[in-house]
């Protein structure tokens, strides 16, 4: 039986991933280097993989999907990536020399963590690409209320997403997390509530290390418990709101919270059951109605902003006046006028 592993932290971003993947990286687990710098949005770190992030950039651009991309019909067009047999051998290609044997001194790389917001978009692209590496893959998607994340969002991202409304955000969020969960299905996978982590992490992480079957907890040491104490910090929690700080309509509030009751039962011991899967595979379903109803109602929006678009180019691509120079410059414009006059012009 493979000893390989690969960890998948999955979700929406401003929901925990970060701490997640920086405890499993503390307790002994490989996150692939070099990582996307610490900055103020995340002081502790972000536990990403640079080449990882630029990866699904990439992928994204190219399938004109956003992170927090709301549209249902986004997941089709990612799942594109999973077809290409180019982006699968590169995507293996890049992940195979990251597991590594005992060399001298240095031990085994057996257990990696990748995690990205991004991931969720490529889940069966990162399936595959374990598979073929001969690694067990395992999932884990962390819950933070929608009304925190949304507010975390808008407080750290306002410069960079200044377009995006706490309405996007919402449906942004229903939308990915819905479509998590069901890409995850049938996976070896956990849920994990950012408060329990952030209350206690010893009791979600080494449930999740049984789980998981994951030696970098099962087997951790001292010396690196007491690194996940000294790296989890409760007061990472910046941003506490609630749906009194998030007005949403109505329609989309409710969806919000049916999907964070489905996801909450499948974090319970036992939870993950047929019957919780086909609760939000209903919510799904309505959440496509509830998106299609308001893009149509918002088709002349659409169609105005084209047509402006439209607008805004045709003028940047007319060509500017010709300076003019010499005796013509020299002339005044009264006087062309009515020398154009006299010539027929």
């Amino acid at each position: 039986m493979t000893q390989r592993r690969v960890v998948f932290v999955v979700g929406s971003g401003r929901s925990g991933t970060s701490t997640m993947a920086g405890a499993l990286k503390a307790l002994g687990a490989h996150v692939p280097q070099p990582e996307v710098r610490a900055d103020d949005t995340n002081p502790k770190g972000f536990a990403e993989t640079q080449w990882v992030v630029d990866f699904h950039h990439e992928l994204l651009q190219r399938h004109h999907v956003q992170v927090s991309d709301a549209r249902p019909s986004a997941w089709y067009e990612t799942s594109k990536a999973s077809t290409s047999g180019i982006t699968r051998a590169r995507l293996t290609e890049w992940l195979e020399p990251h597991f590594r044997p005992a060399v001298g001194d240095e031990p085994a790389v057996e257990e990696l963590v990748v995690k990205d917001p991004r991931l969720a978009w490529f889940v069966g692209l990162w399936k595959a690409a374990a598979l073929r590496c001969d690694a067990q893959a395992s999932y884990v998607t962390m819950l933070r209320p929608v009304t925190e994340v949304v507010g975390s969002k808008a407080r750290y991202y306002s410069q960079a997403t200044q377009d995006f409304s706490h309405v996007q955000r919402t449906a942004a969020w229903v939308n990915m997390m819905l479509h998590t969960e069901r890409a995850t299905r049938g996976s070896t996978r956990a849920f994990v509530h950012y408060d329990d982590l952030l209350s206690d992490w010893t009791v979600p992480v080494f449930e999740l290390g049984q789980r998981l079957d994951l030696r970098a907890v099962r087997e951790a040491s001292a010396n690196s418990i007491r690194a996940v104490h000294q790296f989890i910090d409760p007061g990472l929690r910046r941003v506490q709101t609630t749906w009194d700080d998030v007005p949403v309509p109505a329609r989309l509030r409710e969806l919000a919270d049916e999907t964070w009751d489905g996801l909450a039962a499948i974090a319970r011991p036992d939870g993950d059951t047929t019957a919780v899967h086909a609760q939000l595979d209903q919510v799904r379903a309505a959440y496509t109605d509830f998106y299609d109803e308001a893009e149509a109602v918002a088709q002349s929006s659409v169609v105005a902003a084209r047509r402006e678009g439209r607008a805004e180019g045709r003028e940047q691509a007319r060509p500017a006046p010709a300076p003019q120079t010499g005796l013509r410059a020299m002339v005044p414009d009264g006087a062309k006028q009515r020398i154009r006059r006299v010539m027929g012009k």
